[in-house]
């Protein structure tokens, strides 16, 4: 699989597709711009976020914002408060547990089941 081919079938920002799994984990691909996505965390599970092109702004409660940009890898630690935005059209790579809910227990209009991540 190429990793870069699988963003041509994901049509909507801030809408992670799952592409794979290893084990009790869902590879997914995504793409960010904008700032739609809302505070939240992940209660019981870390969550990786891979950056295959562009620059995303990482937000996490009570540290400084900070620009991740191409081949950086950065996990966010279950329970920890964050959101992400991009000016610029960014891909991204998450490795998240099958029980990782999109936006945690925060439901907005940008929220997706597991079932319309899938292809």
């Amino acid at each position: 699989m190429n990793l870069k081919e699988n963003f041509s079938n994901v049509e909507k920002y801030f809408s992670p597709k799952i592409i794979d799994e290893v084990n009790d984990q869902y590879v997914k691909v995504a793409k960010i711009k904008g700032q739609e996505i809302p505070w939240h965390n992940h209660e019981n599970e870390d969550e990786l976020f891979y950056i295959v092109q562009g620059e995303l702004l990482m937000e996490i409660e009570n540290i400084p914002s900070f620009t991740m940009e191409k081949g950086d890898l950065f996990v966010v630690k279950k329970g920890v408060n964050h959101r992400v935005s991009s000016v610029e059209e960014c891909l991204i790579m998450l490795i998240e547990s099958k029980t990782t809910e999109h936006t945690g227990k925060v439901k907005s209009n940008i929220t997706k089941s597991i079932e319309e991540q899938t292809y």
